[in-house]
């Protein structure tokens, strides 16, 4: 499997966002220049960030972070998504089924509450990378983590348009933080009480 060719990461022209398959050695020199961005990220800003200095962080050829990352846009959105990753899942059915929800939303919205220079990088590659076609589909499966994440949490037959509602609010919370209005705490507590108002408890 070593020497199998390195896979392209744009995904087919209309197909559904994906992880693109990699053998463990190109997992791991992936996974290297994902935990050197996190290391650049949290000693820099996002304007001095570059893929050729995240590349010598790692110790690889600047050329094999290119193959992985398309951009500096495109590296700071998989460490997010990454982030998202770690987010349990909130599945407990003896805890209520509103609290359940709380809890996942809230663990999404503190995913860099404390880490302000990779949630500012995360803002501005998330909203400002829209041009480009790895940055569309890393977004793309944020979204499917996020979705996945609230639809475990209402449990067996979530309702698709309460799903919606909650995505909906969450991504507008998230918009009202990276505006500066809000901090990503307060946006948490925010968020428990748009889910006391949406979310019924189960009977």
């Amino acid at each position: 499997m070593s020497s199998d060719p390195v896979v392209t990461i744009t995904p087919d022209a209309g197909g559904p966002a994906r992880d693109v398959p990699r053998n463990r050695r190109q997992e791991e020199t992936f996974r290297k220049v994902l935990a050197a961005g996190v290391e650049v990220l949290r000693e820099t800003s996002y304007a001095d960030l570059t893929v050729r200095a995240v590349a010598a962080r790692a110790k690889v050829a600047p050329a094999t972070a290119y193959t992985y990352f398309s951009s500096k846009n495109h590296l700071i959105t998989e460490v997010y998504l990454d982030l998202v990753r770690q987010v349990p899942y909130f599945t407990d059915v003896n805890e209520p089924m509103p609290t359940r929800v709380d809890k996942a939303l809230r663990h999404l919205a503190l995913v860099v509450a404390d880490e302000p220079e990779v949630a500012a990088a995360c803002t501005t590659a998330l909203l400002g990378g829209g041009g480009d076609p790895a940055v569309r589909s890393v977004r793309d499966r944020i979204g499917a983590e996020i979705h996945r994440r609230i639809t475990s949490a209402i449990g067996p037959d979530a309702e698709p348009r309460l799903v919606s509602v909650l995505e909906m609010t969450f991504f507008g919370a998230l918009v009202n933080a990276a505006s500066g209005a809000y901090t990503y705490h307060q946006i948490a507590d925010h968020l428990a009480y748009a889910v006391g108002l949406i979310v019924k408890t189960e009977d």
